[in-house]
């Protein structure tokens, strides 16, 4: 499923129309990444939950040449699936 696949499902789902289902889906995952960026939490009960951590700096090599490089530290998004969503698929 892909993001118009989403917004199609929605607004059938919902009764609305495509229009509007693709803006709720718009504000909700700018109002995600907006709360991620500032560096909170985001948990939806059933669903899953994401949140950012630091990825350290560190060595790595390159493949071509075999020379190591380092790798600059950097934040990173992590989910975890709620017990519903992975009760879900098994």
């Amino acid at each position: 499923m892909n993001k118009t696949d989403l917004i199609d499902a929605m607004a059938e789902h919902a009764g609305i129309t495509k229009a509007a289902s693709k803006k709720a889906l718009e504000c909700a995952l700018n109002e995600v990444q907006g709360a991620l960026k500032k560096g909170d939490r985001v948990s939806l009960v059933g669903f899953g939950s994401w949140s950012v951590s630091k990825r350290a700096a560190r060595d790595g090599r390159n493949p071509q040449t075999g020379k190591t490089i380092k790798i600059q530290a950097k934040n990173v998004v992590k989910f975890k699936a709620g017990s519903d969503l992975a009760g879900s698929v098994n």
